[in-house]
């Protein structure tokens, strides 16, 4: 199988999104209308997966999914998207993580409420099973690190007995201010941290970050930092900053996700050859149009079979 043909696999969370839509942020202990409320799947490894997809890549998503009606609306849209889960490890006596999120038409800001109470994260035991030759490139959400560096190991050691072109490309997202994520800095080919790392270790700017954080990475390796209406920074082996400016909407309406869509629009720029200055000013665009509407759909539409893409081609 060629490598291009290979499809993406995305290894993180999925839970339930509850969004709630108001025209202002409510004040507490106030009873007050939402303008709409819907379910959504969500999780930073799944909406990359749905970006992806829309995209037009061909992904997979490893993660855990409990039983029952949730469980099943869950199942159901990532079938809808053509996103294969059948390497999804189920628990039936869990409860599926779910965020109540409130999003605020007036500033486009969203506010998440999340409830973990006990799925666990697949482990490098569920990870065992995977049949590593079908990927060409294999994203991590950073969230179990210890089990996480595990799973890398193993991709380390299958790279190990092919040549170059043939090797899975790994990535690895550090978005949280957790201690254990950072083992994962040297771990990734393609390294995406967050802004709120970078503000973490007092970085003012995503130049900033990808110069500050650099030597953290293995040698070869992409840094890449989004910095939401500044645009994003990466860095390379070659010491030379790129930047993208952002491409926000007419009207801001919904960043829930946004970071998540930039992850897969870079991931899927260079998964088909694209320059790093193409994957993040590709990734700027699509995640500055997905702040313009609520939800993914009109990503697809916009971008999947348009001259948008022609870079790639």
């Amino acid at each position: 199988m060629e490598k291009q043909k290979k499809k993406i696999l995305c290894v993180g969370l999925v839970c339930l999104d509850i969004i709630n839509v108001v025209e202002k942020y409510p004040e507490e202990d106030t009873d007050s209308r939402c303008l709409s409320q819907r379910w959504q799947r969500g999780g930073n490894a799944s909406n990359s997966c749905t970006v992806l997809s829309l995209l037009g890549a061909s992904c997979s998503f490893l993660g855990s999914l409990s039983a029952g009606p949730v469980a099943h609306f869950i199942l159901e849209d990532f079938q809808k998207l053509h996103i294969d889960v059948s390497l999804v490890s189920e628990h039936a006596q869990c409860v599926l993580p779910a965020s109540m999120v409130i999003s605020n038409i007036r500033t486009g800001s969203r506010t998440i409420l999340h409830m973990n109470r006990n799925l666990p994260d697949v482990t490098a035991a569920d990870f065992s099973k995977v049949d590593l030759d079908q990927f060409q490139w294999i994203h991590w959400e950073g969230r179990n690190a210890d089990e996480q560096v595990k799973m890398i190991e193993r991709v380390a050691k299958h790279n190990s007995t092919l040549p170059q072109q043939q090797r899975i490309t790994v990535s690895v997202e550090i978005e949280k201010t957790r201690e254990p994520l950072y083992q994962l800095f040297p771990l990734g080919d393609v390294v995406f941290v967050s802004k709120d790392v970078a503000h973490h270790f007092g970085f003012e700017s995503a130049e900033a970050a990808v110069r500050g954080f650099y030597s953290r990475v293995k040698p070869g390796a992409v840094l890449v930092c989004a910095w939401a209406e500044k645009g994003a920074d990466a860095l390379g082996p070659d010491d030379v900053v790129i930047h993208s400016d952002s491409f926000p909407p007419e009207t801001l309406v919904d960043t829930l996700g946004a970071g998540d869509t930039f992850n897969a629009a870079v991931i899927f720029t260079l998964s088909n050859g694209g320059s790093l200055q193409d994957a993040l000013t590709f990734g700027c665009r699509v995640a500055g149009r997905k702040c313009g509407f609520h939800g993914y759909d009109g990503i697809g539409e916009h971008f999947k079979d348009e001259e948008n893409l022609k870079a790639l081609n």
